[in-house]
Parts: structure tokens; C-alpha cells; sequence
């Protein structure tokens, strides 16, 4: 099976001359080539920083003194600069990434979404030595894809100082989208703080970072709003298992920056553009820990790739990104002035922004901050059993790192939804009970964007939105399933596949070459985790049929049961992982070894 991720719709320059005068739109406009200064694929003003063409591309990795939001930092840098400059290859190509460790320490990249060998993967431990200090290693594969992706570091906590940049790939076929111009938005989150600090202070305490907790105030409105019994029983719910319910996100904005192409709120890093233009926002979280809500007042956008691949458009007002994933949206603003782009973290403790604007000095009227959101039974339930009769002896049953597979399987995940309820019944499944392709796993909550988030205040991107251009290749439908629970411990930061760290598993998970199978991952914690398959893509069992989207990372809401399809045809040692740096390293990885 060929692992192409490659969607082309190819028109000849004939019938894209007759469809764009069908239109309305100028011949020379309908194939990008205007407005003159624009070259034909729109790459214009496309990162705040540097710019390395492949497809030979050398990249020196260092760890020097810059200024970040205006203070005096050491973060790792790439070619001098922090974020990373932009790397951007053509598909077709056979890229040579020369990387030289000038640091005194080991270190990597991993190219981040890329189907390529094992061991150009850059995971060190799994297929790869890493780059000892002193050393360069040259990363060589065949490009065969095209879209928005990323790379980083996969060595200890590098990550989060600002060893990261974005990855683009220009496509050999025009893509079925036009636009005459882009930007590429690079999130990350930055701590002036040791980030092994920062762990050891999560294994301290839980809800270190979190000052927003819940005050007498909130007690009081939440009793006029449910009354004072159900009130109680909740917040009683929640003390017994010694967690908070605004612990919404492990590290927040009271150490956090939250940067934008490296630039901080302050700074108002500007995207420019000319009215009238059709703009392409390639959108990355490369943070270390932060989801954000992105919007930008004024400006509807439409979604049209998840995850480097192409999906049919969804016009959205906001949406949610998890860390790791990306999209890519288009803009079109009509009028000679100025937008805000707005990137809220989820647990709503800062923000990053930049400004859309038709000339510099520009700025926008930045959004107020939404209030923290408190969980709920969705997250407390996971799979909705009834806390509320449980003792302090039960409650020790919600660690399910101490649980084995009986007391998991007692649980029975595979007939609940979130709410409880018998769910099988609805789905189409198979003779032998299994599902069938591309439907909805019971327990899955793909129409909801997540916390914090209102469906009613405007038009959110969910993942049932997202719908491929074309199927997959690969129809067959799953020989086999295998299911994973998400597991943790947040009092003592331990984070786990199956209740065991990695260090406490004694070998690999097994896909078997080029078979067909289904992964079902379940969330018995009560955060979000955005799980990365490397090497293969995962197709995501959204409900669309045979148009499921494929996607390197999965984000998965508390309590909440999804699967994908997996084509196992890349043979080899592969990472599998929860994008959170910190859940990683607390144990949240793992080896899927193809064989």
C-alpha cells in the first residue's frame, strides 16, 4: 500500500481559465498571479522570522542569550532565532536536513506529521542515537506530501524553550483551495523559568500554576443557579478526589507567556495584506502545554486543512487547536482596516495575539478574556458512574494508574456514552460486532468543541466538522481492534497508557505490517490529551463514512471514548505519545513497533 498523503484534484491551466471566468474572477486572479507583488502561490510576508528553502537546508542548533517579551532569556536556538526559522520544502523533492548540535548537551528533531523512515524520525531511543554534542547528522528522505506541519525537539524538555519551528510543503499539484497570499502562525507557550523546575513543582502540588481557583463568590452563584444541595454534592465530589475543578490546564499563564511567531501580546507582531485578498493563515500549536481558542473579530474563516491534509471547507468563527495540531484557514478581509488575531488558552489565564492589518502600526481592539470554566460531570464521570456515593476508600478507584486490566474491563467503557447511557444499539456494526468504518465510537463527543467553549455565543469548529476530500485509499474495513485507556495520576504527576508509565512497560505495542486495525482510545482522567502517532496517519472515526480525516494528533476530551483507523505500512520503531511535554515525560509514552 502506498503511504502518499498526497490529495490533488489536477486541472489544466484551460480549465481553470474557464472557472475562474465563470466566477467573475480575472483569468490571472483565478490562478493566484495577481495582485502583481504576489507570486502565483501566495508566499508573501509569510513568518516573522527567517525563511530556509530545501531542499538542502543546514541548521545549527545553539543555546544563546536573546530577549523575549522584552527580558533578558537563553533559549535554544536554530540558526539564531527562537522560534526556529520556517524550513519549506516541495513535495516531490528529496530533502537533506544537515543538523549540528553546537550545544553541550544531546539533542534531535523530529519532524512533526512527516511520513518518512524510521530512522529519519529524529526520537531518540527509538530509531535514531539523537546528535550527540559536536556532531552534525543529516536527515534524508523522500517528501510525500504536501501542507502545514512542524518540528522540535524530542530530547528531554528542550521543547519548551524554543527548540521548534514550522515545516511547509508546497504541493507539486495546485491545491483545490486559491488564495493570494499566507502567513504562518506559530504558537508557543515560554517560561522564564528551568522547565525541570517547572515539573518538579508539578509533582509538588497539584494545581501549582492554578490561581484561578473557585472562591466563596462562586460557591454562592452556583447555589443560586443549582441550588445549595446540588451545589454541595459537587464540590464535595471534587474534594474527595482532591482536585480542582478549574484544573482545566497543568501550567498557565502565572509562568506562561504565550508567544505568537515568538513575539509576545505587547509586541503586536503584524500579518499584513491589501483589501480584497483571499489570505491563507496556516495556523501550528508548537507549545509545550497550551490549547488555544483562535478567532479573529470580524473575520469569518474557513477551515480548509487539518493536520497538513486538505478538508472540505467549514466556515467557523473560532476554533480550538490542541498543542501539536494544525489548520489552515482562509480570510478575506474587504476593508482597509485593522483585525486582531486572537489566541485565548483555554483555561482562559492569558492569550497570544498578533494583528491582520493593511499596514504596520496598525492595531485592533484586543477581546476580553473569557471567564475559567469549571468542570464537569463529563470529566468527573468518565464513562458516568455515580460518584456521589462513593466513600474516600471508593474514590481511591478513580487512580487508574493503580488499576489493572480486570478493573478497567469491570468498568465497561465499550457500552457508555459520556452521559451513561446504552449507546451500542445505534451504531452500525459488522458480523462479528465490530463497528463499521468511519462510524462514531459510542462515548465519543465530536459535535462538542470542549470546555469553556459556548455553542450558541458563535461558530466553533468541532471534529465532526471535518470531512476528507477524498477517501483514503485504503477501504478495507478494521481486521482488528486494540484499545488503550488515557491514564493518570494528578496528585502525584504520573501520567500512563493502561495504568503504566513507560518505564514500567516491558516492551512494544505490535501493529502488524500492512494490516487494517482500529484504535480505540479512552480518557479516564479528567484533562485533555493530544495523542501523536508518528510515522503513520490515524484516521479519524468522526462519523463521515469513508470521508473520515486523517490526523497525526487526536486530541481526546475528559471522560471521552474516540477511535481511529490505522494502515499499518510503515515497518519500524515509532513514538506514540500525548503531545503535553510534561505528560510525556511524567510516562504518557509509548513504542508501536510494525513488524
Amino acid at each position: 500500500m502506498a503511504r502518499s498523503s498526497v490529495i490533488t484534484h489536477p486541472l489544466s491551466r484551460r480549465r481553470l481559465l474557464k472557472g475562474g471566468a465563470a466566477l467573475g474572477i480575472g483569468s490571472a486572479a483565478a490562478l493566484g498571479l495577481r495582485p502583481a507583488w504576489a507570486n502565483p502561490w501566495g508566499q508573501t510576508n509569510t513568518y516573522a522570522k527567517g525563511i530556509e528553502e530545501g531542499p538542502e537546508v543546514a541548521l545549527a542548533i545553539r543555546r544563546e542569550s536573546l530577549e523575549i517579551d522584552g527580558q533578558a532569556a537563553r533559549p535554544y536556538t536554530i540558526n539564531g532565532e527562537s522560534p526556529g526559522p520556517m524550513i519549506r520544502l516541495k513535495e516531490g523533492q528529496d530533502a537533506v536536513l544537515r543538523v549540528t548540535n553546537l550545544l553541550d548537551e544531546p539533542t534531535s528533531i523530529h519532524w512533526h506529521g512527516l511520513i518518512l523512515p524510521p530512522d529519519q524520525d529524529g526520537v531518540p531511543g527509538v530509531s535514531f542515537a539523537g546528535i550527540a554534542p559536536g556532531e552534525t547528522f543529516t536527515y534524508r528522505f523522500p517528501v510525500r506530501q504536501n501542507g502545514t506541519y512542524w518540528y522540535h525537539s524530542h530530547s528531554g524538555l528542550q521543547e519548551q524553550l524554543g527548540h521548534a519551528g514550522p515545516l511547509i510543503i508546497d504541493a507539486a499539484e495546485r491545491e483545490p483551495f486559491r488564495y493570494d497570499r499566507e502567513h504562518v502562525l506559530l504558537l508557543t507557550d515560554w517560561t522564564f523559568e528551568d522547565p525541570m523546575a517547572v515539573f518538579r513543582n508539578l509533582k509538588t502540588a497539584e494545581g501549582y500554576y492554578n490561581f484561578q481557583e473557585r472562591t466563596i463568590g462562586d460557591f454562592f452563584a452556583d447555589v443560586r443557579e443549582k441550588g445549595f444541595a446540588a451545589t454541595a454534592e459537587m464540590r464535595g465530589m471534587w474534594a474527595k478526589m482532591r482536585m480542582s475543578s478549574r484544573d482545566i490546564a497543568d501550567v498557565t499563564g502565572s509562568t506562561y507567556t504565550y508567544l505568537l511567531n515568538g513575539h509576545s501580546p505587547e509586541e503586536n507582531w503584524t500579518a499584513l495584506f491589501k483589501a480584497g485578498e483571499r489570505i491563507r493563515l496556516r495556523v501550528i500549536n508548537g507549545s509545550a502545554m497550551s490549547y488555544f481558542d483562535v478567532r479573529i473579530p470580524g473575520l469569518k474563516m474557513t477551515v480548509v486543512a487539518a493536520d497538513g491534509q486538505p478538508v472540505q471547507p467549514v466556515p467557523v468563527d473560532e476554533f480550538r487547536i490542541g498543542v501539536a495540531e494544525t489548520y489552515d484557514v482562509l480570510v478575506a478581509p474587504e476593508d482597509d482596516t485593522a483585525y486582531t488575531i486572537f489566541a485565548e488558552s483555554m483555561d482562559r489565564s492569558g492569550y497570544a495575539r498578533a494583528t491582520l492589518a493593511p499596514r504596520e502600526g496598525m492595531a485592533a481592539e484586543i477581546p476580553e478574556r473569557r471567564r475559567i470554566a469549571d468542570r464537569g460531570m463529563e470529566a468527573m464521570g468518565a464513562h458516568g458512574m455515580d460518584h456521589s456515593s462513593m466513600s474516600d476508600s471508593d474514590m481511591e478507584g478513580m487512580d487508574h494508574s493503580n488499576m489493572s486490566g480486570d478493573d478497567r474491563e469491570g468498568m465497561d467503557h465499550s457500552e457508555m456514552d459520556h452521559g451513561g447511557s446504552m449507546a451500542r444499539e445505534s451504531a452500525k456494526t459488522r458480523g462479528n460486532g465490530m463497528l463499521a468504518a468511519g462510524e462514531a465510537q459510542p462515548g465519543s463527543r465530536y459535535d462538542q468543541a470542549g470546555i469553556g467553549i459556548d455553542p450558541n455565543a458563535r461558530r466553533t469548529l468541532v471534529y465532526r466538522d471535518l470531512k476528507a476530500f477524498t477517501p483514503w485509499p485504503d477501504r478495507r474495513e478494521p481486521g482488528r481492534e486494540l484499545e488503550l485507556h488515557l491514564t493518570g495520576n494528578m496528585e502525584r504527576y504520573m501520567w500512563s497508557f493502561d495504568g503504566k508509565t513507560f518505564s514500567e512497560v516491558t516492551g512494544p505495542i505490535h501493529f502488524e505490517k500492512d494490516e487494517r486495525l482500529r484504535l480505540i482510545l479512552v480518557n479516564d482522567t479528567m484533562m485533555e490529551h493530544p495523542i501523536h502517532l508518528h510515522g503513520m496517519w490515524m484516521e479519524l472515526e468522526n462519523g463521515q463514512g469513508e470521508l473520515i480525516p486523517r490526523k497525526h494528533t487526536l486530541n481526546i476530551k475528559p471522560g471521552e471514548r474516540v477511535s481511529a483507523l490505522i494502515t499499518a505500512d510503515a515497518e519500524g520503531s515509532w513514538a506514540f505519545h500525548c503531545h503535553l511535554l510534561y505528560h510525556m515525560d511524567a510516562g504518557m509514552f509509548r513504542v508501536v513497533k510494525v513488524a
